[in-house]
């Protein structure tokens, strides 16, 4: 089972408002996450299933730019493959958006960002998927190239899910690519130069090494080398079927190298919450427990694996539900927590936290209409003591949780402002039957609050009304 394959129509014009942000006058910041280097983390949105140039679910990302304020949507502009200095061309079901990441691959300094158009077909043939890289600069995201060479022998939806790190600890930002054919891993060795052309690639087939699938990627240090790691998350065969597992590949000079294996779910992010200089896997699985979910739980689950020098920690990996001492709510059939899952410092004392989407949750009478769990990480590793919880119901959230508006479905934490401090993004696709919003979220020195949110979706930042799953995927 795969995590997002409700992929229906929308409706987008093929004009769509663009608003650059000021041309930086100093040198990029080289801040992650920052695209036009000014100093502050920026945000891509995806509206995957939205119309462009009358062409159903071709799908578009919108950006917002960090200023001091934070987020800031009049500092915006749409992206598409009908924009100007965009490869490629609208065509149904490419679904332009719904797999990104961020990451500097030509080295200057810039954030660039990375589109995995898995639904791209190839020309005439039988092939599928291309890897846009849309540059940051001065003056914001405004050219893009697909990756031209190497490029894997087969493609089928190549780009189904990106990630970005130092994978051999050369300096450069490398790009992980999953591929439904063989290789199922491509790594694209960096510098990428802005011809699309890569140093090298370098095919993995994980099944064949680990037994398990490559079906979502997930970068981060978990050893505290410098080098940076790669969870593979898929599918592993068992007795009359198949279950969740991940594997954690260990960065090295000599590439990515197959390690232990880890909790299985559907997404994933690695974080240091127990800031003992290793990044600890917190894996989120929404569906119910199972033989083939054995990492679930009733109304799905998050599982921390801690890290270590070696990769994994002798540690006994810490299990999370709603009925864990402190998390807010409970746990109840097809609730999803975990469904999405994000980290950040929200109080700046210098343990990541874990925003955790439980995108169907009801809420009074409300079916399916989510929240979001903030959990806070500390000396003993990630707890439900201090976490707080968000829905549309929340006082001083903007609008009403409703049925179907999975509320959760995307969350992220970014530090917009430079103030030391993650604030929340949370991601509604379902709002508005479909069409899509975006909530903002604010930090204090006692983390989230829900105190000065607000939300906006596609036509606050020029974009058309209708169907369009916006805020889907977030991304900076």
């Amino acid at each position: 089972m795969r995590k997002r394959t409700l992929l229906l129509a929308a409706t987008l014009t093929t004009s769509l408002l663009t608003t650059l942000p000021a041309t930086a006058s100093a040198a990029p910041s080289g801040l992650p996450g920052d695209f036009n280097g000014d100093g502050y983390r920026d945000l891509a949105i995806a509206a995957p299933i939205a119309k462009v140039s009358t062409k159903s679910g071709a799908g578009y990302v919108a950006v917002v730019y960090g200023t001091a304020s934070g987020l800031d949507t009049s500092k915006r502009q749409v992206i598409s493959q009908a924009t100007t200095g965009i490869p490629g061309t609208p065509e149904s079901y490419d679904y332009f958006g719904d797999r990104l990441t961020t990451g500097d691959l030509d080295g200057d300094g810039y954030t660039d960002l990375i589109v995995g158009v898995h639904g791209e077909r190839i020309g005439s043939t039988d092939e599928y998927g291309a890897l846009t890289v849309v540059w940051g600069g001065a003056d914001g995201l405004k050219t893009a190239t697909d990756i031209t060479s190497p490029l894997p022998e087969n493609r089928n939806e190549l780009g189904w899910s990106v990630a970005t790190g130092d994978f051999d600890g050369d300096g450069d930002t490398d790009l992980a690519a999953a591929n439904l054919a063989y290789p199922e891993l491509n790594i694209f060795k960096g510098p990428i130069s802005r011809t699309g052309a890569a140093t090298e690639l370098v095919g993995i087939d994980t099944y064949e090494q680990t037994g398990i699938n490559t079906d979502k990627l997930v970068a981060g240090d978990v050893t505290g080398d410098g080098t940076t790691d790669l969870l593979v998350m898929g599918q592993q065969e068992i007795t009359d079927g198949y279950r969740t597992r991940s594997v954690l590949y260990k960065g090295s000079a000599s590439g990515l190298i197959a390690g232990s294996k880890v909790a299985g779910g559907y997404d994933a992010v690695i974080a240091d919450v127990d800031k003992d200089g290793y990044g600890d896997i917190v894996t989120g699985n929404f569906m119910e427990k199972s033989t083939s979910e054995p990492n679930g739980g009733l109304g799905g689950a998050i599982t921390v694996t801690y890290g270590a020098s070696t990769g994994l920690s002798s540690r006994t990996p810490v299990r999370i539900t709603q009925d864990t001492t402190g998390v807010p709510g409970a746990a109840e059939k097809n609730d999803a927590f975990g469904w999405s899952l994000s980290a950040g410092d929200v109080n700046a004392d210098g343990y990541a936290d874990i925003a955790v989407g439980v995108a169907s949750e009801s809420i009074g009478s409300a079916t399916r209409a989510g929240s979001v769990v903030v959990l806070r990480g500390s000396a003993s590793g990630l707890t439900g003591s201090g976490a707080k919880a968000f829905s549309q119901n929340t006082s001083g959230v903007p609008g009403t949780a409703e049925s179907e508006d999975h509320f959760g479905d995307a969350v992220h934490l970014t530090d917009a402002n430079a103030d030391g401090r993650t604030e929340l993004v949370v991601g509604a696709m379902g709002e508005n039957d479909g069409a899509g919003a975006a909530w903002l979220f604010k930090t204090t020195s006692s983390g989230i609050t829900a105190t000065g949110s607000k939300s906006f979706n596609s036509t606050t930042l020029g974009g058309p009304a209708g169907l369009a799953y916006f805020g889907n995927v977030l991304a900076g």
